[in-house]
């Protein structure tokens, strides 16, 4: 993965002098009203108090249950998009949407084919003989059977104390036969039903299943309690429909100005970015830590499939008279979601004193710049604004 990370300041920062235009595309997350701390019976035993910044709204939540954001798709007032420069200023209220949940299909039918010939329906056949009887996924090795030969697959094994099939007891015996024909066949992916067409050897199907672009994705807003479950043709109409407080401006260049930064407790705010055909949410995330030492987590992902993210840059300034902190990145994809990246430290990460030499009146402003990468034998290169590697002004 690209990334590219300038640091100035004190803690291994570098000083720079000059100045820098800065984008024309802004979000002012300039609160309304802020919701003061408050606890009920039910959340006593919660530790900490999360703040959720969707442009100009804060919504206070416990650490255990979030507050959604919602998705405004007319909030892209004066830019018409492209890296076209006209100054925006977009207000977005907080509100509560109710969550949605469409269940993936548990087991998908004996067939597939993808980058693989297509099966016979000897070799269909042959693979509903591995279906388990519980879940209706597969049983791959090591296989297990009962005292009367029946099998189950290894998850639902685990939740059993007894054969699905007779009622007999569960033993310990392998049954060699059904192993070394499962290493003969090729088995569909579990997401076949939603769109997978490939086929694998049993030793491979996990680790396809586990990245596959058809698998069911979550909603992609941080630390939101929303439990909806779909696929990615499905995530922006969610967004647009269950989540329009969060705001979204168009264009390569934008500045994404968060405020109110020094809130107690964990805050995020949320905006989305519209360039290339494409919709990015950017993620600015306040943790607090152990003895109260805080940190920030800025980071930009694709709704798209880790594929498509790689076919791009983002590029994150924090400027400020004679500072400047700068971090360039492939986008993650919300296939991994914004925890995986802050849990690697794979964003942009500083504490809350360096911050506030960027702050002006405690709002931090982050210029956003997305880029798509062209691929010059071998060799990856950025086309638009992001072309340098130093972070030195002048």
């Amino acid at each position: 993965m690209f990334a590219k990370f300038t640091v100035v300041g004190s803690m291994s920062l570098t000083f720079s002098h000059a100045g820098s235009d800065r984008p024309t595309s802004v979000v002012a997350a300039e609160p309304s009203a802020r919701p003061t701390p408050h606890r009920n019976a039910s959340s006593a035993a919660t530790s900490t108090e999360r703040h959720f910044v969707g442009a100009s709204c804060v919504q206070q939540r416990p650490a255990a249950s979030a507050a959604l954001f919602d998705f405004d798709p007319a909030g892209t007032e004066g830019n018409g998009g492209g890296g076209v420069s006209h100054p925006a200023s977009v207000a977005v209220t907080p509100m509560t949407a109710a969550a949605s949940l469409s269940n993936a299909p548990d087991r998908p039918p004996p067939t597939g084919a993808g980058d693989d010939p297509p099966s016979s329906s000897n070799s269909m056949d042959l693979v509903s003989l591995f279906e388990c009887p519980v879940c209706m996924d597969f049983a791959l090795p090591p296989i297990l059977q009962c005292q009367s030969g029946h099998i189950v697959c290894t998850s639902c094994r685990k939740k059993l104390t007894s054969c699905p099939t007779c009622r007999g007891n569960l033993e310990n015996i392998r049954n060699l036969a059904m192993e070394k024909l499962a290493a003969s066949i090729l088995f569909p992916c579990k997401y076949a039903l939603t769109g997978c067409t490939k086929t694998f050897h049993y030793s491979a199907k996990a680790e396809h299943e586990s990245v596959c672009e058809h698998r069911p994705y979550s909603c992609p807003c941080p630390g939101a309690s929303c439990k909806w479950l779909g696929q990615l043709d499905q995530v922006m109409p969610h967004l647009l429909q269950s989540h329009k407080s969060i705001t979204t401006l168009q264009g390569e260049d934008i500045v994404f100005l968060a405020t109110d930064i020094t809130l107690p407790g964990a805050v995020d705010w949320v905006m989305m970015q519209s360039c290339f055909g494409h919709y990015f949410m950017l993620v600015l995330e306040k943790q607090e830590r152990e003895q109260s030492v805080q940190f920030f987590f800025a980071l930009v992902l694709l709704i798209g499939t880790k594929k498509q993210a790689n076919q791009f840059v983002y590029k994150l300034d924090l400027t400020a008279s004679t500072r400047r902190l700068t971090w360039e990145a492939t986008p993650h994809s919300i296939h991994d979601g914004v925890q995986a990246a802050i849990t690697e430290s794979d964003c942009l990460v500083f504490d809350s004193n360096t911050a506030q030499l960027f702050a002006d009146n405690g709002s931090l402003g982050i210029n956003v710049t997305i880029s798509r990468v062209r691929v010059n034998g071998g060799a990856a290169n950025t086309v638009g604004a992001i072309g340098s590697s130093s972070s030195a002004w002048g």
